[in-house]
């Protein structure tokens, strides 16, 4: 019996030693071994960055360099990238072009050839988004098709790609008139008649993408999404300083009270977005018009959906319909707020260009309203939106990650190895846009944006390829819209107590504002 009992506590404290073992092995090769393993695949193939520095990488440096930079404000002549981008424009300074640099424990390899971008960003199946070592947490933002790879992605493509269709398109483009008109009126209460005065405009800009998005989303009931826009607000920042921190598993479960906020609010935009949809899933049924709101397209476009397939599980749960109207929010406000900004910005600099872009504008519409074939004419203002777009590109870098072992070109890219394609870099470029690349030339565009560059992966302020940007011709004429009125009221240029600022929160925004003169025209 002891022989058995020895034998037995032997073998209890044999697999106690090999679970350790096991584990210790296990988190060995997490933080350490495959990190490493990474490194010499990159370097033998020619990559150049840091060595990897165990857990942390190059993310403590990275943050020094971008709170530096954050600390003051540049010249307007200046260039944006090194208040943007000072970690990667360091390692790229430092390295060259073909380097990477350490995301925690992951390497991020700097993708600066035009044609590789493009095989990035079209061959999504091999490249994902990079979800990868991103605390859980951020899923309150980072919802809805923008989170989906592969045939879940597909199916949610073809379901909502109807809504952004021109001719849906055209059904808001009243409820864009009426924003944009309520801003220029609130301006014209600022501006005394054949006077001027200083105005704050990234304040009431803010107020007007976030209130097209809330006509567009919910049409009459866009009141009610009043609240929701600024909770999204809110949840953009914490979230970026989520992504900022080094993650650390678990961390999310931590009743901090960052973590208890981003809870509340994404809670509280759930509960709010989802009484909505219950009054139009109400209305639907009982025969009324669903209107020309995005949601109401939504909703109908995922029942007819679920006839096609003849299934219920075809279409989309309403849980994921509130993740789309998230989405739409953060993603349609942010992008088109800086897009108008930095326009209004650069006329204010170049007053050739304001009144060129003004005298096609009154061409074209006099001092009628503007209607969809109108914008789709106004070239002088397509031209300043792409070099608008190109100079401050509204998301500076795309993050992909290699989900399996993939060829790029002729270099092999281990799988877990993130892909980093910086729009500012590219759009910045000397060699792809010529030695007055930092000029505000929009005659780049004249012929087009195709024409401009000198291939595909040299611009892409929208992304590419399949995964591009769903909202971009929203984005684009609401921008117009907004022009067409400001320019048709107002003259404008740089007050005095402008401070140029720009700064990276997931779009790049000016930090201080942007304060302009406005004149009554």
């Amino acid at each position: 019996m002891l022989g058995m009992e020895v034998n037995l506590n032997s073998i209890v404290v044999f697999g106690f030693i090999s679970f350790a073992i096991y584990w210790f092995y296990r988190v060995l090769d997490w933080v350490w071994l495959r990190p490493k393993k990474l490194e010499k695949c990159l370097r033998e193939q020619g990559f150049k960055g840091n060595p990897y520095r165990l857990f942390l990488g190059d993310q403590y440096e990275s943050g020094k360099l971008i709170r530096e930079a954050m600390s003051k404000p540049i010249g307007v002549e200046e260039d944006v990238k090194k208040r943007i981008i000072p970690h990667i424009l360091k390692a790229v300074q430092t390295h060259g072009k073909k380097s990477f640099m350490w995301v925690g424990r992951i390497p991020r390899v700097f993708v600066t050839d035009p044609e590789l971008i493009r095989e990035v960003l079209t061959k999504y199946y091999r490249f994902n988004k990079n979800h990868h070592d991103l605390d859980p947490i951020t899923k309150f933002l980072f919802t809805g098709i923008g989170s989906l790879e592969g045939d879940p992605w597909s199916r949610r493509r073809k379901t909502i790609n109807p809504a952004f269709h021109f001719e849906k398109l055209k059904l808001m483009l009243p409820a864009f008139y009426l924003a944009c008109r309520d801003m220029v009126s609130k301006w014209d209460d600022k501006v005394p008649e054949g006077g001027s005065a200083e105005v704050e405009v990234w304040h009431d800009i803010e107020t007007l993408t976030g209130d097209v998005i809330s006509r567009t989303l919910f049409g009459s009931k866009y009141e009610e999404g009043r609240r929701i826009f600024e909770l999204m607000k809110e949840l953009t920042t914490l979230t970026i300083d989520v992504c900022r921190s080094v993650y650390i598993p678990g961390k999310r479960f931590l009743p901090t009270k960052r973590n208890n906020r981003l809870r509340a609010i994404d809670k509280e935009v759930r509960v709010r977005i989802n009484e909505i949809i219950n009054k139009k899933m109400k209305a639907m049924k009982t025969g009324e018009a669903t209107g020309d709101d995005f949601l109401g397209i939504l909703l109908e476009c995922n029942l007819n959906e679920i006839k096609e397939q003849g299934n219920s599980g075809a279409g989309m749960s309403t849980e994921e319909i509130i993740g789309e109207c998230k989405l739409f929010y953060f993603a349609g406000q942010d992008t088109t707020s800086t897009l108008i900004v930095w326009t209004m910005v650069l006329l204010s600099r170049h007053p050739e260009w304001q009144q060129r872009a003004r005298e096609e504008v009154l061409q074209i519409f006099g001092d009628k309203k503007p209607d969809y074939d109108g914008i789709s004419r106004l070239k002088i203002v397509t031209m300043i939106l792409n070099e608008v777009l190109r100079i401050y590109t509204p998301v500076a870098e795309l993050t992909k990650v290699a989900h399996e072992d993939a060829q790029l070109g002729k270099y092999f890219i281990p799988a877990g190895v993130q892909l980093m394609m910086s729009q500012i870099l590219l759009h910045h470029d000397p060699e792809i846009w010529g030695d007055d690349v930092m000029e505000f030339k929009p005659e780049r565009f004249s012929e087009g944006v195709l024409k401009a560059t000198k291939s595909q992966g040299s611009y892409f302020p929208f992304s590419l390829g399949p995964r591009m940007c769903i909202g971009m011709n929203f984005a684009l004429l609401e921008a117009k819209m907004a022009m067409a009125l400001v320019l048709r009221r107002f003259c404008f240029k740089l007050s005095p107590a402008y401070v140029h600022a720009p700064m990276t929160l997931i779009t790049m925004q000016p930090q201080f504002g942007a304060h302009l003169i406005l004149q009554k025209l």
